[in-house]
């Protein structure tokens, strides 16, 4: 759902550019008036903050996926965390991916480096004393199993997310957990 803008409003003093005069509905151009135009349309809250997250993703270190996560709440920016290492750790771009290495534990199963986007989110707050009790999760893609876990007993109330897994098993426990979950299809 988008909101619609008056074309005709100028922002910095709030008048029309037909009547010449202050906008005389709401100061903003957003109702409908008799000269009403538009040519803006603003993306919707959920939109708006998942183009925030592509754009945290830019930072992810992993050379498999580019992950961004955004917390919000009340409309206003919590935290943000993309994937990759551990602060004064080697990047996975710089020494290369242990998926590609063969560097396993006992089990074979390769040991990641990296730290996933939404926990990361979730630290950040953390680290700096922000409550994510209530908040909303904007992230590139799906939170995994672990992820989902973390957001659950981090309070976070919201989920939204673009790219999709087959493993729907962490999107079983949000919903048990009465997590909204809305996935947008980009």
């Amino acid at each position: 759902m988008s909101e619609k803008i008056c074309s005709e409003l100028i922002r910095s003093t709030g008048c029309c550019k037909l009547l010449n005069i202050k906008c005389g509905i709401n100061g903003f151009g957003k109702n409908i008036c008799e000269n009403f135009t538009t040519d803006v349309i603003r993306p919707d809250l959920d939109t708006y903050f998942l183009e925030i997250a592509d754009i945290v993703s830019k930072r992810s270190t992993c050379c498999k996926y580019n992950v961004g996560t955004v917390l919000v709440k009340n409309k206003h920016i919590l935290a943000t965390g993309y994937n990759g290492t551990p602060r004064k750790l080697k990047h996975c771009h710089q020494i290369g991916c242990v998926f590609d290495t063969n560097n396993t534990e006992s089990n074979n199963k390769p040991l990641c480096r990296g730290i996933h986007a939404d926990q990361n989110a979730i630290i950040h707050a953390g680290l700096h004393g922000i409550s994510t009790e209530g908040a909303s999760l904007y992230s590139t893609h799906q939170p995994c199993h672990l992820c989902a876990k973390t957001i659950i007993n981090a309070g976070i109330v919201k989920v939204v997310f673009k790219n999709s897994y087959s493993n729907t098993s962490a999107i079983n426990i949000l919903n048990e957990a009465k997590i909204e979950v809305v996935n947008l299809i980009p």
